[in-house]
């Protein structure tokens, strides 16, 4: 199984529950309706990344986002993640009312920095995104229509958190394509303070 890192532990996510519509400009941008409830969809553990990696057979759009890790069904850590879709499938898989998991689920389409325990204020946390020093995404959970305690709420509805699984926030506006060679920096705040950041280079 893959992995991802937290204060320094290996830990093996059983699987990653991402959602979709959770900042109103992003909702904009790519002409979206308002959802009436959180849009929630899973990757697989085989989606887990530490490289963004492009195709050049498909146009892979990046998505920044804030992101936790899920113990003892609370938001124990938090780092930084980028969901990878396959943004012209995407819109040709909902056009014909299909699921998304082909633009959504692939192979590497999880990239994440390392979490780091937080018990704080969630609502205080935010997340900027920078390609080649330029800002590019800016977010915070107070923006966020439903926010981190409420998804975490919501998705137990229906499904159950294993110990070590991950719950992507949904990303703010401003995404768009890779680009072999670009120089990706994520990083979290809470309040003034970076506690999480982490750098790519685009292969």
């Amino acid at each position: 199984m893959k992995s991802v890192f937290c204060d320094n532990h290996t830990i093996y996510p059983s699987k990653i529950v991402c959602v979709g519509r959770n900042y109103p400009d992003h909702i904009k941008e790519l002409g979206n309706a308002l959802p009436s409830q959180p849009v929630i969809f899973l990757k697989p553990n085989s989606a887990i990344a530490n490289r963004v990696i492009s195709d050049p057979q498909d146009e892979i759009h990046y998505e920044a986002e804030i992101c936790f890790l899920i113990q003892a069904d609370k938001l124990s850590a938090v780092g930084f993640g980028l969901d990878l879709t396959k943004r012209t499938l995407q819109t040709r898989l909902k056009t014909e009312g299909l699921p998304w998991e082909r633009a959504k689920a692939f192979d590497n389409s999880a990239v994440f920095s390392e979490f780091v325990s937080f018990n704080g204020d969630v609502d205080t946390l935010r997340m900027v995104f920078y390609i080649n020093d330029k800002r590019v995404q800016h977010g915070a959970c107070e923006q966020m229509l439903n926010k981190p305690a409420a998804l975490l709420t919501e998705a137990k509805t229906f499904l159950s958190f294993e110990d070590g699984d991950l719950l992507m926030t949904g990303t703010p506006q401003g995404v768009g394509p890779l680009k072999t060679g670009d120089r990706y920096t994520g990083q979290i705040f809470t309040q003034q303070k970076l506690i999480v950041e982490a750098s790519w280079i685009v292969e």
